[in-house]
């Protein structure tokens, strides 16, 4: 880190008095990220895969401007050091869990068809999500024009969410 920010170590703990400290300041920034783009989320948009979409072109431009935030929040869940776990339980699980409700708030699940355990839909679809999610993440860097990455994006996501709308919905 020190050699990105061309800074000496001793520099960096003129501003942290620990690596605690460095690494709580670091789950508060990624966390305040995110909460932007909750923040963003379309709350009037009802159809599920619409809304999806545009959290994920949300979520792809905050990717290309934060690159590591995602994953670095991620792998913090995965934290077993008994100094920072409790921090993790009461910043990072809340967050996560409040973006998954803001996601599927006041969605017309009335579009599923009868037969259609929509728990297990919606299961499928994070997980076509988060693998899609990944390949676009490998693949935003080829891009220099995040626009045209758009483009694209929604092209290729709208062929997916096209067969998953066709299996689920009326």
């Amino acid at each position: 880190m020190v050699k990105e920010a061309k800074i000496s170590k001793g520099s960096l703990f003129n501003y942290f008095n620990s690596k605690k400290d460095l690494y709580v300041y670091l789950i508060e920034y990624g966390i305040q990220v995110i909460e932007r783009l909750y923040e963003q989320i379309d709350l009037n948009e009802t159809d599920l895969f619409k809304r999806i979409e545009k959290i994920g072109l949300q979520k792809m431009h905050i990717q290309k401007e934060y690159p590591h935030v995602f994953d670095f929040l991620a792998s913090c869940v995965q934290e077993e050091s008994v100094e920072v776990t409790d921090i993790i339980k009461d910043k990072v699980n809340p967050v996560q869990e409040d973006g998954k409700k803001l996601i599927y708030k006041d969605i017309d699940y009335t579009k599923f068809r009868e037969d259609i355990d929509i728990e297990k839909a919606i299961e499928i679809l994070n997980w076509t999500m988060f693998g899609f999610g990944e390949k676009s993440i490998h693949q935003i860097n080829t891009f220099e024009d995040i626009g045209k990455f758009g483009d694209y994006y929604l092209k290729e996501w709208e062929s997916y969410a096209q067969i998953l709308k066709h299996s689920f919905y009326k």
